[in-house]
């Protein structure tokens, strides 16, 4: 038999929207090299590789260039995946050794809520690179120690940016979040990503960006819980809750096709 893999749409409930993640469930561990060469043939955001370990799923993501160190979309992904076809009950919280430590994920009717680590930022200056590759002057900038944090004025700003992505992908580090106070109704803040320098000029919908998000708009909205909308051209939602040192974030799936590798 081949082994399993499931196309998902995460952060939307419904198909053709959010942010799609391959999960790959393994039963045993699998090289390096052939993870990144099943992710460069996905050709999503990130593949999820998956296989049980005692009472825990070892868990890894790789985008179709690198393998990266903690990633939301694809976590949430492959808990969907887990309890939806009959790997982990759905009353079982379901439990990720990964690179970035202990996670874990908890059905909430239809939510799915991952708990994370929060990851605080810093002020910092604006690199000249950041500066030529979004074109646009910004209220802050900081750095957490994956990405940069960039607040705009608006959400039309937001929504209006055309990144040079060669000048981003000269960046230290993953990525850049860039974010600002909604507009839209109902939401908290809005925001956008882009890692060109991990092969994803613009990610969909970000979980792990969130991890620093929460913190951030908790110290200016002085508020714990957020309705978030990242406003790509799929688009998704993110609910998110601090609680001490971590951030809970939540959001729903749609499986949207599954099949097996043979290779």
């Amino acid at each position: 038999m081949g082994i399993p893999v499931f196309q998902v749409d995460a952060f939307t409930n419904q198909a053709f929207a959010g942010n799609p993640a391959a999960v790959c469930i393994l039963d045993t561990p699998a090289e390096d090299k052939w993870m990144q060469n099943i992710a460069q043939e996905m050709n999503l955001s990130e593949t999820a590789f998956l296989y049980r370990k005692d009472d825990t799923f070892d868990l890894r993501w790789f985008t179709p260039v690198t393998e990266v160190e903690l990633c939301g979309h694809a976590t949430l992904a492959g808990a969907h995946v887990l309890w939806e076809r009959g790997y982990l009950p759905a009353e079982e919280v379901a439990k990720f050794t990964t690179k970035s430590g202990l996670l874990k994920a908890e059905r909430k009717g239809n939510l799915i809520e991952l708990d994370f680590p929060a990851e605080l930022e810093n002020a910092a200056p604006a690199p000249p690179e950041l500066l030529r590759g979004l074109e646009v002057r910004p209220k802050y900038t900081g750095k957490t120690g994956a990405d940069y944090i960039v607040e705009v004025e608006s959400e039309e700003i937001l929504r209006g940016l055309q990144p040079n992505f060669s000048e981003l992908a000269a960046l230290p580090g993953r990525g850049v979040i860039v974010t600002s106070r909604a507009a839209s109704n109902g939401f908290d803040f809005v925001s956008r990503f882009f890692a060109p320098r991990v092969g994803i000029n613009e990610d969909p919908v970000t979980g792990s960006a969130h991890s620093s998000l929460g913190p951030y708009w908790s110290a200016r909205l002085k508020k714990d819980e957020f309705l978030a909308c990242q406003v790509s051209a799929r688009g998704g939602v993110v609910r998110v809750r601090l609680y001490g040192n971590r951030v809970y974030i939540g959001g729903e799936a749609v499986t949207v096709f599954q099949g097996e590798l043979s290779v």
